[in-house]
């Protein structure tokens, strides 16, 4: 399957999907998932994902001819957030959802949410995009919007699961969506065994505990790259636990949580090799880089391209990338075919 082919899956229909159940299952436990997670969600979310490629990155005089980016702006909806999303709401069945997201979860649940019959409520904080909002509300999922950060989103999305009797399913601190996310890992150190090191763009950090999930047992080196106005895993490792930062702005819209989640931190405290920051300047410059390449990746889909460029170490490398809800992607994912 070539690269065209795997972006017009990425639009194509739902597979079909028995009823959703009548009543809403219990939320999962905060605990900490495991290889047998990641396997069970491989195998669990395979009909609703896309296997995305390695492709050949582009070539600069820091990092040589080494290294490869995993294409997940091919996903289904457009980013990662579909792995997490499905796992999360097929293996919970409920009928009424929750959310609190950026953009790129939301899309991915609300695409699943309307395929299922589900009800879902998306909670967005200020400065959230509004192409991506438009997007959400226009799969039909209700938007609700709260004034202040990522923290104060999470707040409120928690105490409306509750009003409303609906199920709680956060865009990165759940042992169902981590492990959705961490099929990324495992299916890059699949196809690249010799990779010696992986770049991993980190905001609320499930897609990083998902890869040193994948990683346990191999010696790849696992980096996080962050926003460095919004470095909350640094700061946290760097004091030993979880601390909260102020709310922040960066053009990778989808990276600017505040705190590391009870899930996914300790799993990357005792995985992750390294964490980089990057400014804006920085991730704009690394994704005209793709877009030069024929990669059409949005700011936040960019980031870890933007570690590995301030990295400059000539390996065996591979960057995801992570999510393609650029302006062109959410109106082709409001305008294409129809889905059931």
């Amino acid at each position: 399957m070539t690269a065209l082919d795997l972006g017009r899956a990425a639009l194509a229909p739902w597979p079909a999907a028995a009823p959703a159940p009548t009543a809403p299952a219990p939320t999962a436990p905060a605990r900490r998932p495991d290889a047998a997670d990641l396997r069970a969600a491989a195998a669990r979310i395979a009909p609703y994902v896309v296997r995305t490629p390695l492709l050949r990155g582009p070539a600069t005089g820091a990092l040589g001819p080494g290294l490869l980016l995993k294409a997940e702006h091919l996903q289904s909806g457009g980013s990662f957030k579909t792995r997490g999303a499905a796992n999360a709401v097929l293996t919970l069945g409920a009928t009424r959802i929750v959310t609190g997201s950026s953009g790129n979860h939301a899309i991915a649940l609300a695409r699943l949410a309307r395929s299922l019959g589900i009800r879902l409520t998306v909670v967005l904080a200020a400065g959230a995009a509004p192409a991506k909002a438009a997007a959400i509300r226009a799969l039909g999922a209700e938007t609700v919007q709260v004034p202040g950060g990522v923290a104060d989103r999470e707040e409120r999305a928690r105490a409306l699961a509750a009003e409303r009797d609906a199920v709680l399913v956060p865009s990165s601190d759940h042992p169902l969506v981590v492990a959705g996310a961490g099929t990324v890992g495992g299916e890059l150190l699949a196809d690249a065994p010799d990779t010696e090191t992986v770049y991993v763009p980190t905001g609320g950090g499930g897609l990083l505990a998902g890869v040193c999930l994948a990683a346990l047992r191999h010696p790849v080196r696992v980096v996080g790259v962050e926003p460095s106005r919004t470095p909350r895993y640094a700061r946290s490792l760097a004091v030993g636990r979880p601390v909260q930062l102020p709310p922040s702005t960066t053009v990778a819209d989808g990276l600017r949580g505040q705190r590391p989640g009870t899930v996914t931190y300790p799993i990357i405290r005792d995985r992750v090799d390294e964490l980089i920051a990057v400014g804006d300047a920085e991730i704009l410059a690394a994704a005209a880089l793709l877009r030069r390449h024929g990669v059409d990746a949005e700011p936040s889909g960019a980031v870890a391209l933007a570690g590995a460029l301030r990295a400059g170490r000539r390996e065996r490398a591979v960057a995801i990338v992570s999510g393609g809800n650029t302006p062109a992607r959410l109106h082709a994912l409001d305008h294409g075919p129809a889905r059931p």
